[in-house]
């Protein structure tokens, strides 16, 4: 597998980059939820609607996170997008044996407070107009293998226009620890908390 490797210039730049595109491209950015930091690692799981998706989960990192990026990313994406590793990109190749590998290494960054990890699991892109988010397998072993202090935040993005030419970004969170999720089904967990944001974005006015 692909580890990732924060490059003393390539890391930081990406990180401007992604408040600049989001401070240029979005007409305002808000955050709904709160997150109640335990002082652990974090295991963001998000929802993948887009292009932007890993950009806005970083720019959340910079204002309520606070931890050094890292995600998930299929081994011939990161292979053709080379400079992801370098940004903290790390490969999985799915239906292998490396597979496990990649399970471990994710569990093993969790295992230092400074880290954050981001996955997305559905596996690739789908509507933002889905009313169900199906997860592929990996994470629930990834749960079920990390320390019951590590911190698991869902968070699910959604824009809307109203009446402004740019998009408005609404990045809404909710946040367990491990031990909460270890016994539960984190698919279903996640579909709850996607319906009620759902209800609520619904009642949102320009």
């Amino acid at each position: 597998m692909i580890r990732a490797n924060h490059h003393k210039l390539i890391y930081p730049f990406f990180l401007w980059l992604s408040r600049f595109m989001i401070k240029r491209s979005f007409c305002s950015v808000h955050f709904e939820g709160e997150f109640n930091d335990n002082g652990h690692s974090v295991l963001v799981v998000a929802n993948h609607v887009s292009w932007w998706d890993g950009f806005w989960v970083e720019f959340l990192n910079h204002h309520r996170i606070h931890r050094k990026l890292h995600f998930m990313m299929l081994e011939e994406q990161l292979k053709k997008h080379w400079y992801f590793q370098h940004t903290g990109g790390y490969s999985v190749r799915k239906n292998s044996r490396e597979a496990i590998e990649s399970i471990d290494y994710t569990v093993k960054l969790l295992s230092k407070d400074e880290n954050f990890v981001l996955m997305f699991p559905q596996g690739k892109i789908y509507s933002a107009h889905t009313d169900v988010v199906h997860f592929e397998n990996g994470i629930q072993y990834i749960i079920k293998k990390c320390k019951d202090d590590t911190q698991v935040m869902f968070v699910i993005n959604i824009t809307d226009y109203f009446s402004d030419v740019k998009p408005h970004l609404f990045i809404y969170t909710k946040t367990y620890t491990v031990g909460f999720l270890k016994n539960r089904d984190i698919e279903k967990e996640y579909n709850l908390f996607f319906t009620e944001v759902l209800s609520t974005q619904k009642t949102k006015t320009s």
